[in-house]
């Protein structure tokens, strides 16, 4: 992968960790009632998640493309499409809303695993987000095996670092969705349609 299209990829994945999502959301909450070490269980077990996720989607479009190399050209500007109605979405969301029970037993790390875990690949629209995201990024020319580990590498450790960091300053930041939340997305709404308009167009 080119690093030009390497840190354009990374910063589109940046993006989409940043947007409020079920592992996110998980992050803090957890953060805010076990602390960031007990949260880094659930961390991982959205990381291993999110992998699976990114393979299947890469196993998708491998699929696709020994049919046609032209496919991508289709799939790209079908992606693109997708990402703007997702960015659509995202603006039009209200402020996430986190709610705290300080009753609740904390539960093992098995379980808060399980959780990041499960937070991940439950979600149907996951791999068709990767599929319309990725295809963004790949080249037909190159070995799909590599893309997909650089891929699925940056994608994670990044994921990781912002649900780490938002687990650390969990309760400053369930203030700041409250209170900001809705502009949050907006913004988040407005990159991510940018995001599917201009991609397609990229070589």
């Amino acid at each position: 992968m080119p690093l030009e299209t390497w840190l354009l990829y990374s910063a589109a994945a940046l993006l989409l960790s940043l947007t409020p999502g079920p592992n996110g959301l998980l992050a803090l909450t957890s953060g805010a009632l076990y602390g960031t070490r007990k949260t880094l269980f659930m961390v991982m077990g959205g990381a291993a998640g999110f992998t699976i996720v990114i393979a299947l989607s890469i196993a998708g479009i491998g699929a696709l493309l020994q049919t046609s190399a032209h496919i991508l050209i289709v799939m790209k500007w079908a992606g693109g499409a997708y990402l703007v109605w997702l960015g659509i979405q995202v603006w039009r969301a209200p402020a996430p809303q986190v709610t705290l029970d300080r009753e609740m037993a904390i539960p093992g790390r098995g379980v808060l695993f399980r959780q990041g875990f499960l937070a991940a690949v439950s979600n149907p629209k996951a791999i068709l987000f990767f599929g319309a995201f990725l295809t963004q990024f790949i080249d037909p020319d190159r070995d799909l095996l590599i893309q997909f580990f650089v891929m699925a590498s940056t994608f994670v450790m990044i994921e990781i670092i912002t649900e780490v960091v938002i687990a650390s300053v969990a309760h400053r930041i369930r203030g700041w969705l409250t209170r900001s939340g809705r502009r949050f997305n907006q913004v988040c709404g407005t990159l991510f349609a940018a995001i599917g308009v201009s991609l397609p167009f990229t070589q």
